[in-house]
């Protein structure tokens, strides 16, 4: 029998017989479902993974439409000129893996973040064991702030809450949610502080995050509450309360990152959902044109003439710079080996298939292939899947840092902090690459490459005005975050930058991202010219709500209109 404990009506609810009898009769107030919190813990962290991450297939959430809302990425998919709706499949995916969880009569368990989250609280606090609680009120925090910042109003107060016959949560204000994050954070640190009951269990390796140790979690938390005071800045002064942040525990290192960790396939497949166009017949994701041309310095408005070391890391080349596409079809974009779509494009060389010749995300954001030149066609096993999700990274808070002393909400060096925050970045690639993946590409930090890239990108900052080195501050984190576009989106939404392509801007439309337009196709030269760009719909303000939830629950609200629903922190 299943037993299902969920927000949303499954999908196929639809088809042949109502929701409302499939809840009576997969619904058992009497015999609830009891799941060890060492077992709910690591399925619920790797759910939150799951429902942010790029994908292709099963998995994959918000950053398979914020990669391309922010232009990290292209695609075909419904996010091509911004026309997402409730009804995609990435939003589905997503809100329902926050929301939803249920529990077959063979006791496997598929994770609802939110959900199993307040199990782990109740169940933990029962028992004793304030870690956990601690653990579980931290990753809550998180994961609300996710959802705030991409939706806006989302059921936040009776979320959770099916156990005790809430079927259907009303959605909160957005504005008067934040202010609970900030106490939920707090008390998952003072909750970590307490001592266990004698003879209860401790979180250990069954925390596939932090492993259980306390300091880190508070070290977390603490900067997931820098990373929402920035937020809030143009809202509240919070100067007061980053600077007291500042004094105490924050991630000070590499390796203390906030990640998801993914692993390579074995009995099950735990591989980064990201990876998943290395195993699809038909891929779906381009490295966006607009981010690569910025990495290769080819943008005259932004990093001319600077080239970014990071490429072979962020990008892998199936074919080299002489060879004609495997899949005979035209290419609608190409610069030597480097072959993707343009956004909103209507070209005639668009839909062409290119799955044996495109350029596909490389080791760094989804454990695929180093770029050493092979152009091989990929497959499943040309690589581990191994990379983490990032959720905060050292560099994100030295960004964050780097921020809030530039725009005045905090004194200090902000031109010395933002140095740190570049040099960080290519610290992590090396620890992701070579620790967490094992993979033996070569290590970046330290090298001339690296050193001149720092350096010439420091020189246009001190010669820009303020704005200008906000913008540079905003590119080099949205770089750094290539794979992870939650925060990017944020970002992009309250400050403007980084600058992002914008398909009715002439000087933006294809062919007009440098000049000379690149034309690099050998086998067919000048193809590229004059390829028609079709935007139909304004920049997304906010994700729209999955159309499900409001279908089946009396308390949501009607759709909103993306172009012009705020979310509260935005100017």
């Amino acid at each position: 029998m299943l037993r299902k404990f969920l927000y949303l009506f499954p999908l196929g609810c639809i088809v042949l017989v109502s929701c409302k009898k499939t809840l009576d009769i997969n619904t058992d107030p009497n015999n609830p479902v009891s799941i060890s919190i060492t077992k709910l813990l690591p399925a619920t962290e790797l759910s939150l993974g799951n429902a942010l991450t790029i994908g292709n297939g099963t998995y994959g959430g918000l950053s398979q439409v914020l990669s391309a809302y922010t232009h990290q990425m292209s695609t075909r998919e419904a996010q091509d000129i911004y026309g997402s709706t409730g009804n995609d499949f990435y939003i589905t995916n997503a809100w329902s893996t926050f929301y939803q969880s249920f529990t077959n009569s063979a006791g496997i368990h598929t994770p609802g973040v939110i959900n199993d989250l307040e199990q782990i609280i109740k169940d933990a606090g029962a028992a004793g064991n304030p870690r956990y609680v601690g653990i579980a009120k931290i990753i809550k925090a998180y994961t609300f702030s996710q959802l705030v910042d991409v939706f806006g109003d989302v059921p936040f107060s009776e979320a959770g809450k099916l156990i005790e016959g809430n079927k259907y949560p009303k959605f909160d204000d957005d504005a008067a949610i934040y202010p609970q994050l900030f106490t939920l954070l707090d008390e998952g640190i003072s909750d970590l502080a307490k001592s266990d009951v004698e003879n209860t269990i401790v979180p250990g390796t069954d925390d596939i995050i932090y492993q259980g140790d306390q300091a880190l979690w508070t070290k977390a938390a603490n900067t997931i509450k820098l990373k929402l005071y920035a937020q809030l800045r143009k809202v509240q002064d919070v100067s007061a309360q980053v600077t007291a942040l500042l004094n105490g525990p924050l991630i000070s290192a590499t390796n203390e990152s906030f990640l998801i960790p993914y692993g390579k396939k074995g009995a099950t497949d735990d591989r980064n959902p990201g990876y998943g166009d290395y195993t699809a017949t038909q891929k779906s994701n381009h490295v966006s044109p607009w981010l690569y041309e910025i990495m290769k310095g080819y943008n005259p408005a932004i990093f001319t003439g600077i080239t970014d070391p990071r490429i072979p890391y962020y990008i892998y080349n199936q074919i080299d710079a002489t060879t004609a596409p495997r899949d005979g079809n035209q290419t609608e974009y190409r610069d030597g080996p480097f072959i993707s779509i343009y956004f909103g494009s209507v070209g005639q060389f668009r839909d062409g298939t290119q799955d044996n010749s495109i350029s596909v995300y490389g080791i760094y954001p989804v454990g695929g292939k180093y770029d050493d030149g092979s152009a091989q066609v990929i497959n499943g096993e040309s690589a581990t899947g191994a990379a983490p999700y990032r959720l905060i990274t050292y560099a994100d808070r030295l960004y964050l840092e780097a921020e809030l002393m530039q725009t005045g909400v905090i004194g200090g060096d902000a031109k010395a902090k933002f140095n740190d925050a570049l040099l960080e970045s290519f610290k992590q690639v090396d620890y992701v690459v070579k620790t967490l993946i094992g993979d033996a590409a070569p290590a970046l930090n330290g090298t001339p490459a690296v050193n001149d890239y720092v350096s010439k990108v420091l020189n246009l900052y001190t010669a820009g005005n303020a704005d200008r080195k906000l913008e540079i501050i905003m590119t080099e984190k949205w770089l750094s975050s290539f794979g992870s576009a939650v925060d990017q989106y944020t970002d992009y939404r309250r400050t403007g930058y980084p600058v992002l392509f914008d398909p009715n801007n002439p000087q933006q439309a294809p062919n007009h991202f440098v000049q000379p337009p690149v034309d690099g196709d050998p086998v067919n030269p000048g193809a590229q010219v004059k390829v028609p760009v079709q935007l139909t719909v304004d920049y997304p303000l906010s994700l729209p709500w999955y159309n499900g939830e409001l279908e089946t629950n009396p308390n949501a609200p009607t759709q909103k209109t993306v172009s012009t629903y705020k979310v509260f922190w935005m100017p």
